[in-house]
């Protein structure tokens, strides 16, 4: 088959690292926009970028782009899409929209209009007028950004972040790609400790630990192309099995604790399904009381912002006490998430770099304090 146009949809600052797994998978060329990487592959593209990316939100099928001010010219335009080739027969056309600063701003009506053209181009293939639409589901979306339609058909039905092995969560709860960045920008790596005192759920030691054991974060659940007869099930067990055989067996040290009993035994319970509950050491203590002898580690977590429940001066006193505790760790390298404009005055240190990340749509900084790393073996 020939090559087919994808994007790889992720929160904002997030891209370059989506950029460097796709890489890590064999995709060289790649164009980056705001919260999307615009690369090419085919079907085996697909499967791997669904089973492998950490940081991504969805993979997408980019069908068609162009230019539409009335209702006419999106009729037309997502009419030219063979939709044949992708949709069968029995195919469920689930459409999807959204419109930014566009003259058609009726999201309605626009997935109305694409759905019609879905099924006009059915018709031409099928000689028949009406779909029962009882089999494998494509979600279409259809987006109007300044008056130029972009139509996807999503090939990971559940966003990526959702790797099936957290059944239980905290009230804030960090999705797991972003996690999953977090511990890439921290620069990590196994032969390092590696410590989230706040963990909740456990997303960020999770996510490290499956970095370090080369776990693909999609092996244990679904995808909706996984019910498409376009991709073999044997494309699908293949990749899965490669996955597998790529799993390590590195010696990790990870240190995860909590305060909070209800989220910490959420968090032993959802590593043992994500495979790596023999990685980490979890404890139940509050932040105050963590230290380590170990030198070089790494330490990264993500504490409450204040914008819930916590007062200013409860956040402020958290923060505050974060900067005593985690001074002792004089080698160490530390991240920490936070969307509170004064965490540097209250933590008591200016951080040595920082990168604006956006944890659903609350902006937030890594605010970056780098340590030493290790001597080289």
């Amino acid at each position: 088959m020939s090559y087919l146009n994808l994007i790889a949809t992720s929160a904002f600052g997030l891209e370059s690292i989506v950029v460097h797994e796709l890489k890590k998978i064999g995709v060289e060329k790649t164009e980056v926009e705001n919260g999307r990487i615009n690369f090419q592959g085919d079907y085996s593209t697909i499967v791997k970028s669904n089973l492998w990316l950490r940081c991504a939100d969805r993979v997408l099928i980019k069908l068609a782009t162009f230019k539409a001010y009335d209702f006419e010219q999106l009729f037309q335009g997502a009419l030219a899409v063979e939709w044949e080739n992708f949709i069968p027969v029995n195919g469920k056309m689930h459409v999807i929209g959204k419109a930014v600063n566009s003259k058609l701003h009726s999201v309605p009506d626009c997935q109305a209009i694409v759905k019609k053209a879905i099924v006009e181009s059915m018709k031409r293939k099928h000689n028949q007028e009406w779909f029962d639409e009882s089999g494998p589901t494509y979600r279409i979306e259809i987006s109007m950004l300044k008056d130029v339609a972009t139509l996807t058909l999503d090939t990971s039905g559940d966003g990526l972040h959702k790797r099936g092995y957290r059944e239980a969560q905290g009230e804030a709860p960090l999705k797991e790609t972003l996690a999953a960045g977090l511990v890439d920008l921290s620069r990590w790596k196994p032969d390092r400790v590696f410590a989230d005192p706040m963990c909740g759920s456990g997303t960020i030691p999770i996510e490290a630990a499956m970095k370090g054991k080369n776990i693909a974060p999609g092996l244990i659940r679904s995808f909706s192309s996984e019910e498409w007869p376009e991709i073999s099930a044997s494309l699908w067990k293949t990749h899965r099995e490669e996955a597998e055989d790529l799993i390590n067996k590195n010696p990790m040290e990870i240190l995860a604790s909590d305060i909070d009993k209800r989220v910490f035994d959420a968090a032993v319970n959802n590593a043992k399904k994500a495979r790596v509950g023999d990685c980490i050491v979890f404890q139940k203590k509050p932040m105050s009381e963590f230290s380590s002898s170990k030198k070089y580690g790494c330490l990264v977590c993500n504490p409450p912002y204040g914008e819930r429940m916590q007062s200013e001066r409860e956040v402020h006193e958290l923060y505050s006490e974060m900067g005593r505790v985690f001074s002792k760790l004089d080698s160490w390298s530390i991240f920490i998430m936070t969307s509170n404009e004064n965490f540097e005055k209250s933590f008591g240190r200016r951080s040595d770099k920082n990168r604006k990340l956006y944890n659903g749509k609350i902006k937030t900084h890594l605010y970056q304090y780098l340590g030493e790393l290790p001597p080289r073996k």
